[in-house]
């Protein structure tokens, strides 16, 4: 089974923001403006790179009532995105300054550069470079932005999960495919990270597992990673592990067809919300055509078997933004 982070999925507040942000800032390619399947009330953005590849998806959900994330363990904390060449992180550094975004420098973890930053919401963010062994020629970063390509934001490098139990959270991802490469600590703390790899030298990709049973559980909420999704292969790779799961009786999903690609959802130990997902699916061309910088002006994308319900769809949201 190989293991991917298929993709990441975070709550904001607002839409808007949060398409300018990853849009027009950042300069990730829209794959689609849609709604949440399962609430037809809320918006759902992906981007990704330019060939609309798993393992470059980040995803919002557009969730206008509630509270703030509040820190603490138990939580999937940060997506790292990786960009070419430390002169890429540098250059982020600058860029983000001068765009007024909170940033804190490059510093170091395990032994590479990082550079840590925070989207809209206080969403937790970072990026790090490619390593040796990876080749930028690999990756396909989306070529319209205002960001240079040679800087370019090419896919996620990793997720970074701070947990009560660390090896409860490991046993969970060894099945999907991910080895155990390392330990280190968490910058100045003393917080132990155990780092798996994917020994994908094509499209590498870390989890790094936090150990924290000394803050409280965190408060899921605004601006927090509301659930990590790997991929599996195929269908029957996605069975077995509806299988395992039933067996071991963890509540869970079971399969859906989200039409661009089959998963189930369940909550390991740690109760981080797990979302496995195949790499099979279809999605029109359509969705993606439209990478205008104005959220309004890009048609919302709706799977077939929802297309009977546009219309009231449409005005729902259409009422929600007047509300503003």
């Amino acid at each position: 089974m190989s293991a991917r982070i298929h993709h990441i999925s975070i709550i904001n507040r607002f839409i808007r923001p949060t398409f300018d942000f990853y849009h027009n800032t950042l300069g990730l390619k829209l794959l689609m403006k849609t709604i949440n399947q399962d609430d037809h009330t809320m918006y759902h953005v992906f981007f990704s790179d330019d060939r609309q590849r798993i393992g470059t998806e980040v995803t919002f959900f557009e969730v206008r009532e509630g509270n703030n994330y509040f820190f603490g363990t138990n939580t999937i904390e940060r997506t790292i995105f990786k960009v070419p060449t430390v002169a890429s992180l540098r250059f982020w550094e600058s860029y983000l300054e001068e765009q007024g975004v909170c940033q804190y420098g490059i510093e170091n973890f395990n032994g590479r550069p990082m550079l840590r930053f925070e989207g809209p919401d206080a969403t937790q963010l970072a990026m790090v470079p490619l390593r040796e062994f990876e080749h930028a020629t690999d990756y396909f970063p989306y070529q319209e932005s205002a960001i240079p390509v040679e800087h370019a934001i090419l896919g996620i490098d990793a997720i970074q999960l701070r947990v009560q139990y660390a090896d409860a959270t490991e046993k969970e991802l060894l099945p999907l495919g991910w080895k155990k490469k390392a330990d280190a600590r968490f910058f100045a703390n003393q917080h132990r990270v155990t780092i798996l790899e994917n020994q994908d030298s094509q499209f590498y990709q870390e989890v790094h597992v936090i150990q924290d049973r000394e803050n409280p559980i965190a408060i899921d909420g605004i601006g927090s990673v509301h659930h990590v999704a790997f991929g599996v292969s195929s269908i029957i790779d996605l069975e077995m592990i509806d299988t395992r799961l039933n067996q071991r009786n963890f509540i869970n999903s079971g399969i859906k067809d989200r039409e661009f690609f089959q998963s189930l959802y369940y909550r390991e130990p740690n109760q981080l919300l797990i979302e496995v997902a195949t790499e099979e699916g279809q999605l029109d061309a359509k969705a993606y055509e439209n990478q205008s910088s104005n959220f309004d002006d890009i048609p919302l994308y709706l799977p077939q078997y929802l297309s009977f319900v546009r219309e009231q769809v449409e005005q729902t949201l259409a009422n929600q933004q007047h509300e503003e």
